[in-house]
């Protein structure tokens, strides 16, 4: 006997049915900023975690900058994200609600390094380096550590644009390019997050022995955790606080790696907004 055809109503309305149990999988990423392989490997395991702890499937999901981060949150591809300072502020802004959930202990008092190939013969001080008339590379142009704060001060100690200051300008994409970069000779200086060349030096990478570290910026805020507004509607009362409790019991220290951090702690969008006022002082966001 034949299954009866069902109607093109019927249809539908399996589909409406069906839908909320794509909500079930969180979608998650993270700013590029360091090689995709690298951070591939990271965060699969960090999803696996999640989905553990939070009782829904959880997936990573790669990006190629840091503005398609942003907008992958902003078009609801992730509902959550590992951001940096800046990249947060602008996530948020275009998705009511959202909230900096968790930050790394060290991101509470963050900081830049700008580095120097060795082969410039200039070497660490506790003052601004004359660096005038070198080539620099920034990071990513979104980046919080690798561009926001080392122009502010760039602009605050030399009272010149970085365009006006140096020889030639560039922006890598990400802190381990800027790293490669430098100590290639291709820039003689650049900008890049303290975390990423720190974890260089512990891996013995050969970058590190073709560079120096010339000055470190003073602490700011950086990293976070941010988490759309919507969530608790879609996947139960609560859901924002399950999601936070389980990055602040995180204490896998294979998990923290992948970040690198040694634990997370709560933030709220507040702790960010002096990385916005930066942000709007520069004309980097509106």
């Amino acid at each position: 006997m034949k299954r009866p055809v069902l109607k093109r109503a019927s249809l539908l309305l399996l589909c409406v049915f069906a839908s909320p149990a794509m909500a079930e999988t969180l979608y998650f990423s993270a700013i590029p900023d360091d090689d995709e392989t690298r951070l591939v490997e990271r965060f699969g395991k960090v999803a696996d975690y999640l989905s553990d702890q939070l009782g829904v499937d959880v997936e990573y999901v790669p990006v190629k900058s840091y503005a398609a981060a942003v907008t992958a949150f902003r078009n609801d591809q992730i509902q959550l994200g590992w951001f940096g300072g800046l990249s947060g502020v602008q996530a948020r802004a275009g998705v009511d609600g959202s909230q900096a959930i968790a930050q790394g202990a060290e991101d509470a008092a963050f900081v830049t390094y700008f580095i120097a190939n060795t082969a410039t013969g200039l070497t660490a001080s506790e003052d601004f380096p004359d660096i005038a008339g070198r080539s620099f590379t920034f990071g990513a142009q979104g980046s919080t550590s690798g561009r926001l704060m080392p122009e502010y001060y760039i602009r605050e100690k030399t009272g010149k644009a970085p365009e006006e200051l140096f020889s030639d300008v560039g922006f890598s994409g990400d802190h381990g390019q800027t790293l490669r970069l430098v100590a290639s000779g291709a820039y003689e200086v650049g900008a890049l997050n303290y975390t990423v060349y720190e974890q260089a030096k512990t891996e013995n990478a050969p970058e590190i022995a073709t560079t120096t570290v010339l000055w470190q910026t003073p602490s700011y805020p950086d990293y976070n955790w941010t988490i759309r507004g919507d969530v608790d509607a879609r996947f139960g009362e609560g859901f924002t606080a399950k999601v936070q409790k389980a990055l602040l019991d995180m204490t896998d220290p294979d998990l923290l790696a992948s970040f690198p951090r040694s634990s997370f702690i709560p933030a709220d969008n507040a702790l960010y907004q002096p990385i916005e006022d930066t942000a709007r002082a520069l004309d980097i966001i509106d």
